[in-house]
């Protein structure tokens, strides 16, 4: 193997790597916006006695979650792609970044809906919220 095949493979594993990162960063931003978002929401609320806004934040919480999920199904496809490049012959690499080869199973959006990192997130976002409206609605 030459070292500049070598390099190519090494290119674009690269390549894959910075897709996975800049899906890890988008999902660790939707959940810092969220929850900058929700207290937004309470301290409107709050602020100008429309006590209905509280509402608004389970609401947001669901599609933030929605957005989170789809952001890690893309991510655990690049990883899946990652992983095939890697043990792949430099020879037999054809160079391309499609993943829609990888739906389904564990890369799915519904399955990462119900990924650990969310489901010990925004069930609580959307539980906390639903008592605060609750009990500044009263």
């Amino acid at each position: 193997m030459t070292p500049e095949k070598n390099e190519n493979k090494i290119k674009h594993l690269e390549f894959i790597q910075l897709a996975i990162t800049r899906m890890n960063i988008n999902s660790f931003m939707i959940k810092g916006w969220l929850i900058t978002l929700v207290a937004a929401i309470f301290v409107l609320s709050n602020k100008d006695a429309n006590k209905t806004f509280f509402w608004f934040a389970p609401f947001v919480s669901i599609l933030f979650w929605s957005l989170d999920g789809y952001y890690i199904s893309i991510e655990r496809k690049y990883r899946k792609l990652y992983d095939i490049v890697r043990l792949k012959m430099e020879s037999t690499i054809d160079y391309s970044m499609d993943i829609s080869q990888f739906d389904g199973g564990k890369n799915s959006f519904f399955v990462c809906l119900l990924s650990l990192t969310l489901v010990l997130f925004y069930p609580v976002v959307i539980v906390a919220s639903i008592l605060a409206a609750a009990y500044f609605n009263k």
